[in-house]
Order: C-alpha cells, then structure tokens, then sequence
C-alpha cells in the first residue's frame, strides 16, 4: 500500500465521495428489496451518506452506524434525517454489538478499506440474525470503476503516489462472491450498478477533488508546474457539455447474501 487514505473530513468528503456514494446507495437498496421495520447496521458509515439512505427509503426499526472516525462520525450527527440513528467508534473486524442483533448489515464503499476484509464479513454475518442480509458495495477500481480513477491514473503517470486501500482486491465481483459464500452465507447475488453523476462546471469538478481524501494530500504536494499540468490535461479528458457541466459514469460492484436458517 502506498500511503495511508485518512478519512477524516465529514463535509469534504461528503462534496468528494458521499453524493457518489448516494447515487450507488439507491439502485442498491432497490436490488436488496429490505422490508419495514428491520433493525440495521451501517458497517463504516462515514459521514452518514448511506445512512441517510437507509432511514428516508428504509422505514428501520433503529439504525446504527459504526465508523473509526470520529470527525466523520461528528459530521453524521449532524443529518437531520439520522437523528434517529446511533453512531459510534468501532472496528468493522470487531463489532461491538451481540449475536443476531440486527436484521441487515451494509458496508457500503468500505470493505476495500477493511485490512481483512474476510473477517469484516464475518463479523457482519455473527450480528445478524438468521435470515437476515448481509450486503455491500464498492467501488470497481480494477476495470476502471472508480469516480476519479481517470483523475488518479493522470497523477500516477507524473510520477505521483496516490494511496491505495489495505485490500484493493476485494473490489472484484469474484472476490465478494468469495467472501460472501466463505463467511457461510446462502443466496449470494452479485451484481455491477453504473452511475452518473454531473458538476456545474470543470470549477466545481476540481474543488471537489481537492477535497478527496485519496487524491487531496498528493495533489496538495505537488509542484504549482505539475499540479498546472494535471489541470490542462484533465480539462481535455472531461469535455463539458454546451452549458459547461460535466457529466460521467462510475461503477460499483454489490454483493448480498442471507444468513443460514440452519
């Protein structure tokens, strides 16, 4: 791994990765068809993005979200919409919460990020009760899925570092069909969710990205020549339309599965 990815900007990264993370999120939540009143865990919640998703779509019972970051955590609170929520600190390879306790967990944009990622899975299927669902998404780095691999193969070919997650190959829709069935979880579906998402303006596309936790400190080091010409080139890379905004896809990959009755 090259660097270390801090997540610790709620409102930055909510600019950089949380509207990606909604537009996933819906089609998600879609695919995995909850049913009222289930008690969920939001495994890595971030800043609250998907969380939000789960309380305004989801009719839960009780939502928590655990995240090891306690400024993104902060920053969760303060949805109006999670209110009824309860977040805390916590590690997704150490749940801290009893067997069978909730009825779905979700990691979403996250398991790339969980150092064992089989673990993770684990831990989410032993505090879900039996039936429930057990589910994530995360970006498809290796074919080219992630909303700003464009922008980070242009820093890579200037000869900039840009960090990696602790397990990158956990994004492949192979290996969470592996995870999945390794835990002992039945039904297991995988499926890829393309998005798209607009910027007012190329402005609007590079303050944001300024903002990344995976790309913001590198792009903050570089040379004023060199961060001059990554900017040239990634206005030639993303045409605007006739209004100036600019729009373009991303993808993830999902993954959902059922604890065993047995």
């Amino acid at each position: 791994m090259t660097g270390q990815i801090r997540f610790t900007d709620g409102a930055g990264y909510e600019r950089y990765m949380g509207v990606w993370s909604r537009l996933v999120g819906r089609a998600f939540l879609e695919w995995l068809v909850p049913s009222p009143g289930w008690r969920w865990l939001d495994v890595g919640c971030g800043n609250g993005a998907f969380t939000e998703l789960i309380v305004e779509r989801c009719a839960p019972a009780s939502v928590h979200g655990i995240d090891p970051s306690e400024a993104q955590i902060a920053f969760a609170r303060t949805r109006p919409t999670t209110r009824i929520a309860e977040f805390q600190q916590g590690n997704a390879m150490a749940l801290p919460f009893p067997d069978n306790t909730f009825d779905a967990a979700v990691m979403p944009l996250v398991i790339a990020f969980v150092p064992d990622p089989a673990k993770g899975v684990s831990e989410m299927s032993r505090v879900v009760r039996p039936g429930g669902a057990v589910a994530a998404y995360i970006w498809d780095d290796a074919e080219g899925g992630f909303p700003y691999g464009t922008l980070m193969a242009e820093m890579r070919a200037l000869g900039v570092a840009v960090p990696q997650p602790p397990s990158p190959d956990a994004n492949r829709l192979d290996a969470l069909r592996g995870l999945w069935t390794g835990a002992g979880l039945v039904d297991v579906d995988i499926r890829a969710i393309t998005v798209q998402r607009t910027f007012g303006d190329f402005a609007d596309y590079w303050a944001t990205i300024r903002m990344g936790p995976s790309v913001g400190p590198p792009l903050a080091a570089m040379a004023a020549a060199d961060l001059a010409r990554l900017e040239a080139r990634m206005r030639e890379l993303l045409a605007p339309d006739a209004s100036g905004r600019i729009t373009y896809s991303a993808r993830a990959n999902a993954v959902k599965g059922r604890v065993s009755l047995q």
